[in-house]
């Protein structure tokens, strides 16, 4: 076969993604706080947008408000701009420049087993009512809509507080004066963990800084009596001790509990009381004072304050059992395009780069109100569609919530699964059981033992939990026992799942939870 050169005309078909497209994707995951940060910066960058007045909404600001009044806005002008610049062609979108294109550590471990987590709470609102009636009180141009005046939130107005390491360095210029000593402090303040222990070894913060290994135990010693307390540790046990050193309750049982702090993870509380020489009233005084001290004392002095939710919906109970949903007016950005300063600046620009510029970001400006509506639309949708799958979830709790997948949304409101998992993602709604990320009602199904409905993973884990707060402390429930009373009631479940969710929940075995309870009825 010869080699030579061909020029072929072929005809095919592609999916493109234009910025435009890529850019409401990516507003579509946004959650609250990305979202005004986006909208941040479009309004440094376009000069045609501008945040909306309370109250106001898209249809108060497009074509039906133009020439209202002696300060309405020249339609004329308007129009006569748009077609001239229809006419040159230059209908492309601008601004693409900024469209984008299980391991633990040994703390962790011996925190979780001494700290336990309060496990899972289950919001335990008052019924309020069932029925499939889904009201919308939601208007489409609403995002303009606010209450009040448009004021900074209550904890955009909190002082703000030192970091841990401010505190640290004005407490390191108190305590000492030699420059020696202070160099040895801030030495020893930058190997600081994120939890406020002492990372590294003393020795080579000796030979590092060329010091006597006695003077940077010297600093040590009196920098661990810097606030918070126990700041400075080089171990868990040296942090409580001086937690409880602090409190003048460091005594010699005290000191023996703190030194066997593996055998109080474990709950062999026998063996405890024959350490600490104490009884079982002294010892569960012991350890409930134990469970007081903080064994992170990096982690709750520094960072910055938390960020509270904001829900997306806010959904309450209507009339004759209907739900009312609604998009959270404060959680929604109010963005308007600014047809008076367009018709202000179209009637004196007479350079074609310039109007180019500005029909440009005409167009950006209006597909940007046009996709924050869309998003809008989109969440106000998929969150109908959620509370009416799990309608037995709001009326009677979470032992009712339904086995769901994104699959089941995205046939019902006709969206793809992508869609729907960027809707949900980050996304909040307030309820009257709580507020709930919109991913908390999508679980796993477990099969029925006789064959009926399947069981969300969520509503089995809330009957595990409840199994197990009801158990007779002399009859503790193991998990095969567990397994046996789920099947009793039609769950199909094996133990090995149970001893999973068991363990996700941070509830303890049946012989830990024996000894604890054994220990609590002395």
């Amino acid at each position: 076969m010869a080699l030579k050169a061909r020029l072929d005309l072929r005809q095919s078909q592609s999916l493109v993604m234009t910025p435009q497209l890529q850019q409401a994707i990516k507003l579509l995951q946004f959650n609250n706080i990305e979202l005004s940060n986006f909208i941040d910066s479009e309004l440094l960058e376009n000069p045609l947008l501008e945040r909306a007045e309370p109250g106001q909404t898209f249809a108060e600001s497009g074509d039906d408000a133009v020439g209202n009044g002696e300060q309405g806005l020249d339609a004329r002008a308007i129009d006569d701009f748009r077609d001239r610049e229809d006419l040159r062609g230059t209908d492309r979108l601008a601004g693409s420049d900024s469209m984008g294109s299980d391991t633990s550590s040994p703390l962790d471990c011996a925190t979780d087993a001494l700290y336990d987590g309060e496990g899972e709470i289950t919001p335990d609102g008052a019924p309020v009512g069932a029925g499939h009636d889904y009201s919308l009180p939601y208007n489409g141009g609403g995002m303009g809509g606010a209450d009040g005046d448009d004021l900074p939130g209550l904890e955009q107005t909190l002082a703000d507080s030192q970091t841990l390491r401010q505190r640290l360095d004005d407490q390191l210029n108190l305590a000492f004066s030699a420059p020696v000593m202070r160099m040895i402090g801030s030495y020893l303040i930058d190997m600081l963990d994120e939890n406020g222990y002492v990372s590294g070894d003393l020795a080579e913060v000796s030979d590092a800084l060329g010091c006597d290994l006695a003077d940077v135990e010297a600093v040590l010693r009196q920098m661990q009596g810097f606030e918070p307390v126990g700041i400075f540790a080089r171990n868990l046990a040296e942090c409580l001790e001086l937690q409880l050193r602090d409190r003048n309750r460091y005594d010699p049982a005290m000191a023996a509990l703190v030194s066997n702090l593996e055998l109080l993870a474990r709950r062999e509380f026998d063996r405890l009381r024959r350490i600490c020489g104490v009884d079982g009233d002294d010892l569960a005084d012991m350890i409930a004072e134990i469970r007081t001290l903080d064994p992170r004392p990096g982690r709750t002095s520094d960072g910055e304050p938390a960020t509270p939710v904001i829900p997306d919906v806010l959904v309450r109970a209507g009339s004759e059992g209907s739900w009312m949903i609604e998009l959270n007016s404060d959680a929604l950005p109010r963005v308007l395009v600014n047809e008076e300063y367009v018709a202000t600046i179209s009637s004196g620009i007479r350079d074609r780069e310039e109007k180019t510029f500005i029909n440009e970001r005409l167009q950006t400006a209006n597909w940007l109100v046009k996709a924050l509506h869309q998003r809008a639309t989109t969440i106000l949708k998929v969150a109908t569609e959620i509370i009416r799958q799990q309608d037995g979830f709001f009326t009677y709790g979470v032992s009712h919530l339904r086995p769901l997948i994104l699959r089941d949304i995205a046939e019902a409101i006709s969206m793809h699964e992508s869609t729907v998992s960027r809707v949900t993602n980050g996304k909040f709604m307030a309820t009257p059981r709580g507020i709930f990320e919109l991913k908390y009602f999508f679980t796993t199904a477990i099969s029925s033992a006789d064959g009926g409905d399947s069981y969300s993973s969520e509503s089995v884990r809330h009957r595990i939990k409840s199994l197990i707060d009801a158990e007779n402390p002399k009859k503790i429930l193991s998990d095969d026992k567990l397994v046996e009373l789920l099947q009793k009631e039609g769950i199909d479940i094996a133990r090995r799942t149970v001893a999973k969710y068991r363990e996700a929940m941070r509830i303890p075995s049946s012989v830990q939870r024996r000894r604890e309870k054994k220990a609590q009825a002395r």
